[in-house]
C-alpha cells in the first residue's frame, strides 16, 4: 500500500532524548522534512534527558571532548538567543584528585594548550574559599572556570520547540514496532507507517532492542543510577551550598569511579551528588525499588561526604533513578549501520553525553545528509569493538 505524502519525510529520527532532538533540530535547520519519534508521551522520565540538571565542562581528559565543547558552548548559546530562554549557568567545575592521578594531568594540560580559562588551586587557597570541603593532604585541585550548571529539562523543551518553529514534527507516545530497511526506510509504530530516505536511532537505553532485529549486536550495558540528594546538617550554618561550584572528584578514596556533585534545582536546599557507575538494569526496570539498604554506590557516597562534606548529612534524602547506556571504554557510538548505510546511530553516550548534544546532533545529521565532519569520528565508530 502507497503511503500519503504526509507520512514520508526526507529524514526520521527515532527518540527525542536530548541527543535526538539536537540531531533533529540540526536536520530541519539544513531544510530537511524531518519527523522525531518518541515512544512516550512527552514530556516524561524513563530515559537519561530528564531532570532539572546536568554539569556543563571542559575538564576532560579526553581531548577529543575538550576539542567538541568548545564549539558546544557557542551551540548553547544560540539556542539560549533562539528559544530566549536561559539554559546554562556558569559556577565553575572544580575537579579534585590524588597527586599523581594520570586523567587529573591531562585534564590540566588540555586546558593549558588550549588556553581554556582555569586555574589551578592550592590547598590553602582552596580551604579559604570553599571551607565545607575537606581536602587530603596529598590531593590537587584545578578550576574549570566556565563550567557549571546545563538546565535540562528546558534544555530539551528548548530545542523540540525549535524544532518544530523550523517545520519539524514530532509523533509522541509512537512506539517503534518494525523497521524495515532498504533504499527507502520503512517504520512502522503503533500508531502508524512512515518512511524517509534516511534513518537516525537515538533511543538511549532501548538501544540494544531496537538494533538487535536489524542484525547489529553493540556492546552496550544499561546502567540503573542512583541520583542522590542531600542536606546540610545545619541549613545556611557551613555556607556549603550558598558558593559550592559543580565539583567532580576523580578516583578519590581509592574508588574505581568518580563522584560527582551541583547545587539541586529539582530540590532547593539540597546538593545532588552521585557515583558515577550503577548496576545492570533493564530500562524497564529503572523505577523499580531496590529495598537492600546497604546499596553499594549509595555507601561510597556516604564515606565520601563523611570525608568530604561533613557539613551534609550522611544519608541522601530523596533518591531518584536515571539510565546510563554505556560503552566498554565510555566513548560514544556515532557511525553508520555497517550493512545500511542510510541507518545512522547515537548510542552508548555513557553518562556523559548531554552537554555534548549540540555537537552530537550536527555529526549525526551531518553522517544522515553525507556531509564531511569537522570532527575525527575514529574514537566514535562501530568498528572499534570488532575485536572484543
Amino acid at each position: 500500500m502507497a503511503l500519503s505524502s504526509s507520512s514520508k519525510y526526507d529524514c526520521i529520527v527515532i527518540g527525542a532524548g536530548i541527543q535526538g532532538s539536537f540531531t533533529a533540530y540540526h536536520l530541519a535547520k539544513s531544510g530537511k522534512k524531518t519527523l522525531l519519534l518518541e515512544q512516550f508521551p512527552l514530556p516524561h522520565s524513563r530515559g537519561s534527558s530528564h531532570g532539572q540538571t546536568r554539569i556543563i565542562r571542559r575538564a576532560y581528559p579526553e581531548d577529543f571532548y575538550t576539542d567538541m565543547m568548545e564549539e558546544c558552548y557557542q551551540l548553547w548559546a544560540e539556542v539560549e538567543r533562539e528559544s530566549e530562554t536561559k539554559l546554562y549557568r556558569k559556577t565553575g567545575l572544580l575537579v579534585l584528585a590524588n597527586a599523581g592521578n594520570h586523567a587529573f594531568e591531562v585534564v590540566c594540560e588540555n586546558m593549558k594548550q588550549r588556553q581554556i580559562p582555569w586555574e589551578s588551586l592550592s590547598q590553602a587557597t582552596f580551604k579559604m574559599r570553599y571551607p565545607g570541603f575537606s581536602i587530603k593532604p596529598g590531593e590537587e585541585v584545578c578550576n574549570d572556570i566556565n563550567g557549571g550548571v546545563l538546565y535540562a529539562d528546558k534544555s530539551l523543551r528548548a530545542v523540540q520547540g525549535l524544532f518544530q518553529l523550523m517545520g519539524g514534527v514530532i509523533h509522541d507516545g509512537e512506539k517503534v514496532t518494525h523497521i524495515e530497511p532498504g533504499p527507502v526506510v520503512i517504520v512502522s509504530t503503533t500508531s502508524s507507517t512512515y518512511e524517509a530516505e534516511k534513518l537516525v536511532i537515538t533511543v538511549g537505553p532501548w538501544a540494544k532492542k531496537v538494533l538487535s532485529p536489524l542484525g547489529l549486536q553493540l556492546p552496550l550495558k544499561t546502567l540503573r543510577i542512583n541520583v542522590c540528594y542531600w542536606r546540610e546538617k545545619n541549613p545556611g550554618d557551613s555556607g556549603i551550598l550558598q558558593n559550592l561550584p559543580c565539583f567532580l572528584g576523580m578516583q578519590l578514596n581509592g574508588d574505581q569511579r568518580d563522584v560527582y556533585g551541583l547545587q539541586s534545582q529539582e530540590y532547593p536546599g539540597l546538593i545532588k551528588i552521585c557515583y558515577h557507575h550503577g548496576n545492570e538494569a533493564e530500562p524497564e526496570e529503572r523505577d523499580l525499588q531496590v529495598k537492600d539498604p546497604k546499596i553499594p554506590d549509595i555507601q561510597i557516597l556516604r564515606s565520601f561526604i563523611s570525608n568530604y562534606l561533613p557539613g551534609l548529612h550522611p544519608e541522601p534524602v530523596v533518591v531518584e533513578q536515571c539510565m546510563y547506556t554505556s560503552t566498554p571504554d565510555t566513548n560514544f557510538i556515532l557511525d553508520h549501520h555497517p550493512l545500511h548505510k542510510n541507518i545512522v546511530i547515537g548510542a552508548g553516550f555513557s553518562g556523559h553525553g548531554f552537554k555534548l548534544s549540540p555537537v552530537v546532533g550536527k555529526i549525526l545529521s551531518e553522517l544522515c545528509i553525507g556531509t564531511k565532519s569537522t570532527y575525527d569520528l575514529k574514537p566514535f565508530q562501530i568498528a572499534r569493538f570488532q575485536n572484543q
